[in-house]
């Protein structure tokens, strides 16, 4: 597998990754969209398709890896070499970016009505830069279509939960080396993490919103700090760290606890 086999994979995998995966939290959060308010149903099989999708693209070119923690725990696992961690990394965090300002372009209009709409201006608590950051962090009123947030804010609870999930998917994607005499799954694998991942969203998603991967908390987040939204809000950097960190955390003992328990 070449170096651009990787970045073109990886890239565009990613990307579509977080296009469909933000454009359902746009079509459920955003006014004037017709699936506003559809839910966390629709939310997490909307994530479980994107993942399916993202991964049936890349699978073939760069693996499909469209997350650091799966490439860590790949890497731990000894099935991606650590000389192509970084460019693993650098190319999910450059398509992350890239489908969330898709996600923008998509629903331009929504944002814009939605933004400038007086009862979501009203909404908002506090201005800027005037918020008590231990009991109404600075989050505007449509990061969750970007990045994640803690129902409850609770650093370690909020770590430990996304350390968990992101161990529970790494884990299933590493044990699919174990089928079919170690030759993987093929296609059928991007459909069983997909699944995966819709079920972590149903049992483990309602206290962060299940990052589980962190450039598709981290890239979007980033562009949500830069993109010219009206009357967006604070990016809430003081939680950003928990869903960059957890999801390594989880994908290395997932590593660890595969090369124990399964090699």
């Amino acid at each position: 597998m070449s170096s651009s086999d990787i970045f073109i994979g990886e890239t565009i995998g990613t990307a579509v990754l977080i296009l469909l995966g933000g454009g359902v939290c746009a079509a459920v959060t955003l006014k004037r969209s017709k699936a506003q308010n559809a839910g966390w149903l629709a939310i997490t099989f909307g994530w479980g398709f994107a993942v399916l999708a993202g991964a049936y693209l890349a699978g073939g070119v760069s693996g499909a890896h469209l997350n650091p923690a799966v490439t860590l725990g790949l890497a731990i696992q000894g099935g991606t070499a650590w000389g192509d961690v970084p460019l693993y990394l650098v190319s999910q965090l450059f398509g992350a970016m890239i489908g969330a300002v898709l996600v923008w372009i998509a629903y331009y209009g929504q944002f814009h009505a939605h933004l400038t709409d007086p009862e979501i201006i009203a909404a908002q608590p506090v201005e800027e830069g005037m918020v008590d950051q231990k009991t109404a962090p600075a989050a505007g009123p449509v990061l969750g279509v970007f990045s994640t947030g803690p129902e409850i804010r609770h650093s370690v609870q909020n770590l430990a939960t996304e350390i968990i999930a992101t161990t529970v998917l790494v884990l299933g994607i590493l044990t699919q080396g174990l089928n079919d005499e170690g030759n993987g799954l093929g296609a059928l694998g991007a459909l069983i993490t997909a699944l995966l991942v819709v079920g972590i969203g149903l049992s483990l998603g309602g206290p962060t919103g299940y990052a589980i991967n962190p450039v598709r908390d981290l890239g979007p987040r980033i562009v949500h700090s830069l993109l010219p939204l009206p009357n967006k809000g604070g990016s809430d950097w003081t939680y950003a760290w928990v869903p960059v960190a957890g999801p390594l955390i989880g994908g290395a003992i997932a590593g660890g606890l595969y090369n124990i328990a399964f090699a």
